[in-house]
């Protein structure tokens, strides 16, 4: 399995810079001010033929009081009990500090093997640092520069020897690669012989000409050891930490009343009945006018990204400040990327009267959100933990839908039906006629509906197929996304018996 490597220094020694470069891509936030790491990061990375399991940390600082760095200090002493190696970088153009030697001291006491390197050791300025590293009791230091990728086969090779040659042929194993499996594109080729339109054509006769058609492919086995990716998002001091804290049951990540702690996207595995879930702590979601610094300007856009590679999105919002602008905005995001959407309304334990303010909150939801689909509205407190369990629920009843699939027959049958029922308007005089509907893809659910003069239909007659789709097939909380095209013209490029038409002449 995968050998835990934790990184660990003071501040603004390039830790996160090396985490990057061993991950393969740049994941974690790096910038030229120290303290940029706040929370322990992890990610799968690869040293040449080594897996690794990467854990990077905030810089270690001297403090045990009740600041934020004291708060910082604890993830990394965190990080170093549950890894099984510990890499400890220092700058190799500082030189050995105060604070490294009071580090090494603590890491001595962790009874764990240590690697030690001096990172910035390209070119002769470097040189003196790595040799002053000797001094901290460690061994040989290892010389690299994680910038420009120097030093990596001399740190393969510190890590051999720090575990022993059991320990390193153990890490070396790998897990059987995951492969998902895919659906073909085929659907429109498999029912373009059929013409809705003949009206000699029953119901039942509809279905079975699709059901022959062998349009419903099964969806591809969703793998039991694939998690569901939550991504937790909000504006800032919405309590999307704490939250995360409460449903792990321990301070993973770092809380405090001041806005803005969470810089970077925190990924952290998690089981809940048996099922793996992969939460994605995110950075606060500021209005673009309001982010001014270079810094924040990089955690909103990793936020962005965790988002759209999520599955799901649980979107917190303060219970005295719910529902605002920025909050519409994000949910949009969230849909328009195609996740699926869960409403958290957190600081639930200060509301006064919750009946009356959650009835306010769902009219409000109803109204400014009307492109969330029903998506459910989860009431909790992740300071006292009051309602979490109902969160989980609600996100694997949403990811269901996410996934789900219609079948073809009950999608044309439902159809006819609506279409009878509310058929669509006339545009110039010329009726638009739906010929028949199907499901190309799930994830979000995607749909295609053919339909002569398919051009034409109003945007306002697609929304009512959506939610008339959504309310039928129960997809609630998820985007349903609906293409319709024009119907081809089964006579065209055809030639009768008696070979191609004859045009009269005006004197015959």
């Amino acid at each position: 399995m995968p050998l835990k490597l934790a990184i660990v220094g003071r501040p603004n020694v390039g830790k996160s810079t090396l985490f990057n470069r061993l991950v393969g891509k740049k994941i974690a936030l790096v910038d030229d001010q120290p303290g940029v790491t706040r929370d322990r990061k992890m990610a799968e990375g690869r040293l040449a033929s080594l897996p690794l399991s990467l854990i990077d940390t905030a810089g270690f600082e001297n403090v045990k009081d009740d600041s934020l760095e004291a708060r910082m200090r604890a993830q990394t002493e965190a990080a170093i009990a549950e890894a099984d190696l510990v890499l400890f970088l220092v700058d190799a153009r500082v030189g050995v500090t105060p604070e490294d030697e009071t580090f090494a001291a603590l890491l001595r006491k962790a009874n764990l093997p240590v690697v030690l390197a001096a990172n910035k050791a390209e070119g002769r300025a470097g040189e003196a640092g790595v040799f002053d590293a000797f001094s901290l009791g460690f061994g040989e230091p290892v010389g690299l520069s994680a910038e420009h990728g120097e030093g990596m086969a001399e740190l393969y090779d510190a890590i051999r020897n720090a575990l022993g040659e059991e320990a390193f042929e153990r890490a070396l194993e790998e897990a059987e690669p995951d492969y998902a499996g895919g659906a073909g594109d085929d659907i429109l080729d498999k029912l373009a012989h059929i013409d809705i339109e003949d009206t000699t054509m029953s119901d039942e006769e509809l279905v079975a000409a699709i059901e022959a058609a062998d349009v419903d492919t099964p969806a591809a086995p969703v793998q039991a050891d694939r998690p569901i990716r939550l991504a937790i998002v909000g504006r800032p001091n919405a309590g999307k930490s704490t939250l995360i804290n409460q449903l792990l049951q321990s301070d993973r990540l770092l809380t405090g009343p001041e806005a803005g702690i969470t810089r970077d996207s925190i990924t952290i595995d998690w089981e809940w009945e048996g099922r793996q879930i992969r939460l994605v702590d995110t950075a606060g979601l500021r209005r673009k006018s309001k982010v001014q610094e270079r810094l924040e300007r990089m955690s909103t856009a990793e936020t962005i990204r965790s988002l759209k590679y999520a599955d799901i999105v649980a979107l917190v919002m303060d219970a005295h400040e719910a529902m605002e602008k920025q909050d519409l905005q994000i949910a949009d995001l969230a849909l328009r990327e195609g996740r699926g959407l869960v409403l958290v309304i957190s600081k639930w334990d200060t509301v006064q009267d919750t009946d009356a303010a959650a009835r306010h909150i769902r009219d409000m939801a109803n109204r400014l959100m009307p492109n969330a689909g029903g998506a459910p509205v989860v009431f909790l407190s992740g300071l006292t933990g009051r309602n979490t369990e109902k969160l989980m629920p609600a996100v694997v009843k949403v990811y269901k839908d996410w996934t789900a699939r219609a079948k073809t027959g009950d999608l044309n049958r439902w159809l006819r039906h609506t279409v009878e029922h509310h058929p669509p308007p006339s545009v110039q005089g010329k009726r638009i006629k739906p010929r028949y509907m199907a499901q190309m893809k799930a994830r979000p659910p995607t749909f295609v509906l053919i339909a002569s003069r398919g051009d034409q239909m109003p945007e306002g007659y697609k929304r009512y197929l959506v939610n008339g789709i959504r309310e039928a097939f129960d997809m609630h909380g998820v985007p349903i996304r609906l293409f319709v095209r024009q119907g081809k013209n089964p006579y065209a490029g055809k030639v009768g018996p008696d070979g191609p038409p004859r045009y009269k002449r005006r004197n015959e």
